[in-house]
Formats: structure tokens, sequence, C-alpha cells
């Protein structure tokens, strides 16, 4: 089954608002269980991939954090712009920032170089799905 299959599913629908509140609430809950996935096993995943388990403390802290700001957005009847415009930018970001940390200064393991790229590809898609969802509320209204 094709990626593209569950994400067309989601942006079914003739509310432009609801689209991009799926697409906030996906991007909430896959970083919040990133985040508790790295708080609860910094050690562990710290030597699978290759990353010092204090770095994946602080990035499971951000992102946990992060994942409750962006669900809060997500409930919002009507989500608020510059916060949806927030999270694509810090999306973005992520994923920029990502990609110069594999070629710069993280040194991972391969299964950490791999999980680096599918994560950065991963928030990437989200920034694009809510900018393009939020692009249509504002088309729309």
């Amino acid at each position: 089954m094709s990626v593209a299959l569950p994400l067309a599913v989601l942006a079914r629908t003739a509310e432009p608002v609801a689209v991009v509140r799926r697409f906030l609430a996906l991007d909430a809950v896959v970083t919040g269980a990133n985040g508790l996935a790295y708080l609860a096993a910094a050690g562990p995943l710290g030597r699978l991939l290759g990353v010092d388990p204090g770095l994946l403390t602080g990035l499971g802290a951000f992102l946990a954090l992060y994942g409750l700001g962006v669900g809060a957005l997500a409930r919002r009847r009507e989500p608020w712009r510059t916060g949806v415009r927030a999270v694509v930018e810090v999306n973005a970001a992520w994923t920029l920032l990502s990609a110069v940390a594999l070629a710069l200064w993280l040194s991972p393991t391969t299964a950490g170089a791999v999980w680096t790229v599918l994560q950065a590809v991963t928030v990437g898609g989200f920034a694009l799905l809510q900018h393009l969802a939020l692009r249509a509320v504002e088309d729309a209204g």
C-alpha cells in the first residue's frame, strides 16, 4: 500500500480547515511519540543510532513539548494561521538541520544515518502537506 492513499483519505473533505487540523494532528502524534521514545530510551536508542544519549534526551524533551503545542493548535476549531505557518517553518528548519547535522557533525551508525534521513523526509512531508492545506484554506476564504 502506498503512503499516498492514507494521506489522500486524511485530505478528503469539503472543509479545507479540517485538512489543516488533520495534518497538524498527525504531526503532533508522530512528533510526540518520537519525543517520548527518545526520553524513555535515550541510552539504548543512542547506542543503536550512534548518537549521544544526552542529545536524544534534549531532542526528546523538545519534540514532546513541540508535539503538545502542535496538538493544541490542531484541536482549535479554526487553527491560528500564524501558528500553522510557524509549524511549517519549524518543520522545514528541522528537515534542513537534520541534513546539515548528518553532513557536518553527526557520526551515526548506519541505522542512525537511515533514521535521520527518514525522519527528515517525514518532517519535510509534514511541512509540505501543512503548507498546501493552509494555502487551500486561504484560497477558499
